[in-house]
């Protein structure tokens, strides 16, 4: 195990983003990098002048909530009015259909975050002679939907891979399709005023945290702090929160506005992260609060039921006939956090398994999942998430030959993909030491939160609070910090020797903010 010193951190840290091509956001690409950027910018501002009707489709997560409220809000600033579909989860099913496509009686269509697989729709457009723009993230087949225009990062013959080290969201095509459009309208429009929106969309999808997406969220969260939008100002309220960091995404902000979708309406949401009033926010708030205890009680049982699948394979396959369809991801990203395997859970309907996949590690589950397309019905997504569905029979066929997959393609061991630094001794933990890592913030997904190892490090005075969560002092060669172990398990008592794994952060319940251990793990 590594010895660390501040120098030693500063190199590590340092190391992450060595490949990165953009450092500030002056230096972020403009959007005539995508492939079909400028085609389906003029057509847009074609239908502008002549007033002709425009629909966006979006999708129901967290990022095509945003990517549809990014469009509609840049839409309604420059005076123009357009109709927003967010399908629902249980009458629509997922993006653009052909019924949606009659439903919306549009002259231009354009999806957000969904759309690259939508072949019947492209047709079916064709033959109305709507013109569809399909802007997507998610990986597409070598043959693209006949659309007007198709602008997705992950073309073959798109350039955006030249000039970013990063895969992107949905939201961020939408918010660049937007600047295209600016562009050729020749206005003025401050595209940073999306960035609180971004942030989340980007964290929310588990996007790499380096390199664009690195300088989008750490100035997003400074835009959230601006509390320009009423959700964000109620948000802050009702739970008591002196400001917003990067941990209040993926832990407050994303699981609420995945309840709606999860649950209910995805357009719930949408309303609520657009509500003009303190008010009109409030009482949506509400709404999906109470969608999410629903959700949590829902996602507890599933994940405790999911458990029971778990064995000695390097892949977790789990299903159930009565799992709600809306927490299957959160419960695969569960089961992939705790084990350190890629999850797939399904729920089985009439013979068919819809499910969600999370990968661990630096696995991508994307790639797994072209090792036995032959038996998907169909599937998508990025390397950190999927969807898909298979008949149910498949299903032990399915596991069997991911292991194999796993297992012959010589994936590094996921025990070892580690974000343990190394090893800290306490004498050099301060807060210049703190100071230094935060400047590395926002950590998430590709940029993980350093986590620490120190040794021989004695327990004091601890105390168990609400029965499971252990508060108490860590010292180490007469140097002693608070700390807390969030579910602790085991009992220690006051005066016990043990080695710890920790992250350090600042506790800012005391009028001069301190130093605290997070403690993940206490080995005897």
């Amino acid at each position: 195990m590594l010895k660390l010193n501040k120098d030693e951190i500063i190199r590590l840290l340092e190391k992450r983003f060595e490949n990165d091509l953009h450092k500030s956001l002056s230096t972020i690409p403009k959007p005539c990098i995508f492939k079909d950027m400028p085609k389906a910018a003029s057509r847009i501002v074609k239908a502008i002048k002549n007033n002709e009707k425009i629909a966006v489709v979006g999708d129901y997560d967290v990022d095509g909530i945003i990517s549809s409220l990014i469009m509609e809000e840049f839409f309604e600033n420059i005076g123009f009015k357009i109709d927003v579909k967010i399908p629902n989860r249980f009458t629509d099913g997922y993006g653009i259909t052909t019924d949606i496509v009659k439903e919306l009686d549009a002259n231009v269509i354009i999806t957000v975050d969904n759309g690259i697989l939508a072949y019947d729709v492209a047709d079916e457009c064709k033959k109305l002679g709507i013109d569809l723009i399909i802007s997507d993230h998610h990986a597409p087949s070598p043959t693209l939907p006949d659309a007007y225009a198709v602008i997705n990062p992950k073309r073959d013959d798109c350039d955006f891979s030249k000039y970013s080290n990063c895969e992107i969201c949905g939201a961020q095509v939408a918010w660049w399709l937007c600047g295209a459009i600016k562009q050729e309208l020749q206005i003025e429009y401050n595209m940073a005023s999306f960035l609180d929106l971004l942030c989340i969309a980007i964290m929310a999808d588990m996007m790499s945290l380096n390199d664009i997406n690195h300088i989008l969220v750490k100035h997003g969260i400074k835009e959230i702090n601006k509390m320009n939008r009423p959700a964000f100002v109620v948000l802050k309220e009702q739970f008591k929160k002196k400001f917003f960091d990067y941990e209040s995404i993926p832990f407050l902000i994303a699981p609420l506005l995945n309840a709606s979708g999860r649950m209910d309406d995805a357009m719930i949401s949408y309303n609520f992260l657009r509500a003009k009033s303190k008010k009109e926010a409030y009482e949506l708030l509400n709404i999906i609060m109470q969608l999410n205890t629903e959700r949590k009680a829902e996602e507890k049982q599933s994940y405790d039921e999911s458990k029971k699948f778990v064995d000695d394979k390097n892949i977790i396959v789990a299903y159930s006939k009565h799992w709600h369809k809306g927490i299957l991801g959160i419960v695969a990203g569960k089961l992939a956090k705790k084990y350190n395997k890629c999850s797939f859970i399904f729920n089985i309907d009439d013979g068919i398994a819809k499910g969600s996949a999370r990968s661990a590690g630096d696995i991508d589950v994307l790639k797994l999942l072209d090792g036995v397309s032959d038996i998907l019905d169909n599937y998508g997504g990025h390397k950190g998430a999927a969807g898909l569905s298979l008949k149910e029979d498949k299903l032990d066929e399915f596991k069997t030959r991911l292991n194999e997959i796993y297992e012959n393609a010589k994936i590094s061991d996921l025990d070892d993909l580690s974000d343990i630094l190394g090893e800290l001794d306490f004498c050099h933990i301060n807060m210049d030491l703190l100071d230094i890592i935060i400047s590395y913030e926002p950590f998430g997904q590709g940029n993980e939160k350093p986590q620490f190892i120190s040794k021989k490090v004695m327990i004091k005075n601890p105390i168990l609070l609400k029965d499971k969560h252990l508060k108490c002092y860590m010292v180490q060669d007469d140097k002693s910090f608070d700390a807390i172990y969030f579910n602790c398990t085991s009992d220690y008592k006051d005066g016990d020797i043990v080695n710890i794994n920790y992250t350090l952060q600042k506790n800012y319940f005391k009028t001069i903010p301190t130093i605290q251990l997070n403690v993940l793990n206490i080995q005897k």
